[in-house]
C-alpha cells in the first residue's frame, strides 16, 4: 500500500517534541490572513468543478458577493488591522494586485506580505499534470518578482486545490513555506524532493468561511476565536503555539460583522506574550531556531 504523502510529515506528538520558543518568549505567534482574492466573471472551464454553482454563466449573484470584498470589505479590514497594529499576511490571488492597484498600494505601504493563493480563485490545480502545475507556480513567482522585486515567500494553493506533486514543486521553485497542510499547532518541516519545506499552520476552523457555510454569525466567530486563543495561550506557556485567523473581506468585511473581529482582536491583544507575526516571519524563525532540533528529535539529521 502506497502512503507517499504520509511519509512527508513523520508523526511526532506535540507533547514529546523539543520545546518551541518564540521571540521574547511569546506564548502564541498570531498571524492574521486576509484572503484577498479575485474570482473571474466568466471563468475558464475547469476539470474538477464548476467555479460558480449557478449556471449558465455569468453567475452575477456569487460574483457580486465576492466583488464586494475588493470594493468595500477589504478597506474596513485594512482600517481595523491598522487600529490593532497588525500587519497582514495576504493570501493573495496574484491577479488581484494587477487588477486592483489601489489594493496593492495599500497593502505594500503597510508592509503586508504575500502568501500566494494561485493566480485566480477560479483556476483550480486539481488534475494538473506536473508540468502544468510547475508552470502555474512559476507564473505566480514571476508576477511577485515583477511587483515586489523579491522572491515569493509562501504558497497556499487556490481553493486548496493541490496535487501529490505540489509540495515538491513549491520547494523546487524556491518558496520557503507552505500552507496546504493545516495539521498542527506548530510549524513543521515537510519532506520534499528538494529538501524540507516549512509548513506554517493555516486554519479552516478559525476561518470566516464557516459563517457562510455553517450558518454561523459574527458572535459565534468571536466565541470560537476567544476559546481557541485561551487554549493555545495556556499551552504556549510550555511550548509555543501558532494561531491563525483566516479572513475574507467579502465575509468578515461586512458592516454587521466587522465589530466582532474588532472585539476578538482586542481580547487577544489584551494579553502579554502574543507575537503579532507575519507568515514569513514565523517560517524564518522556525527555520533558523527550531527545525534542526526537531529533525534531531526525529533522528532525521543524517537522512
Amino acid at each position: 500500500m502506497s502512503i507517499v504523502n504520509a511519509d512527508r510529515a513523520p508523526y511526532s506528538p506535540i507533547i514529546s517534541r523539543p520545546k518551541l520558543r518564540w521571540p521574547n518568549d511569546a506564548r502564541v505567534a498570531l498571524w492574521v490572513v486576509p484572503n484577498i482574492e479575485h474570482y473571474e466573471y466568466l471563468p475558464l472551464p475547469q476539470r474538477a468543478r464548476n467555479p460558480w454553482p449557478r449556471t449558465p454563466h455569468p453567475d452575477v449573484l456569487n460574483y457580486g458577493i465576492r466583488d464586494y470584498g475588493n470594493r468595500v470589505g477589504v478597506w474596513r479590514m485594512i482600517d481595523l488591522l491598522d487600529k490593532h497594529g497588525i500587519k497582514g499576511t495576504v493570501s493573495l490571488n496574484m491577479a488581484n494586485y494587477v487588477h486592483y492597484p489601489e489594493i496593492f498600494k495599500a497593502c505594500t505601504e503597510r508592509e503586508w506580505t504575500i502568501l500566494c493563493h494561485g493566480l485566480y480563485n477560479t483556476r483550480y490545480h486539481w488534475y494538473y499534470s506536473e508540468e502544468e502545475e510547475r508552470d502555474a507556480i512559476k507564473e505566480c513567482v514571476d508576477i511577485h518578482g515583477e511587483l515586489m522585486g523579491t522572491m515569493l515567500p509562501g504558497w497556499f494553493s487556490p481553493a486548496v486545490s493541490f496535487t501529490l506533486n505540489t509540495p515538491d514543486l513549491v520547494a523546487e521553485a524556491g518558496i520557503k513555506y507552505y500552507c496546504d497542510w493545516y495539521h498542527d499547532d506548530q510549524p513543521l518541516p515537510l519532506r520534499t524532493k528538494h529538501g524540507p519545506l516549512v509548513t506554517v499552520p493555516y486554519t479552516m476552523d478559525l476561518n470566516d468561511s464557516v459563517l457562510s457555510l455553517k450558518q454561523h454569525e459574527g458572535v459565534d466567530f468571536v466565541t470560537m476565536i476567544k476559546d481557541t486563543f485561551d487554549t493555545l495561550y495556556a499551552e504556549g506557556a510550555e511550548s509555543g503555539r501558532v494561531m491563525c485567523i483566516a479572513l475574507h473581506p467579502y465575509i468578515m468585511g461586512q458592516p454587521h460583522r466587522i465589530a466582532y473581529l474588532d472585539e476578538a482582536l482586542s481580547y487577544i491583544l489584551s494579553h502579554n506574550g502574543v507575537w503579532k507575526a507575519k507568515g514569513d516571519e514565523i517560517a524564518d524563525w522556525y527555520a533558523e531556531h527550531c527545525i534542526e532540533h526537531y529533525e534531531a528529535h526525529l533522528g532525521e539529521t543524517d537522512r
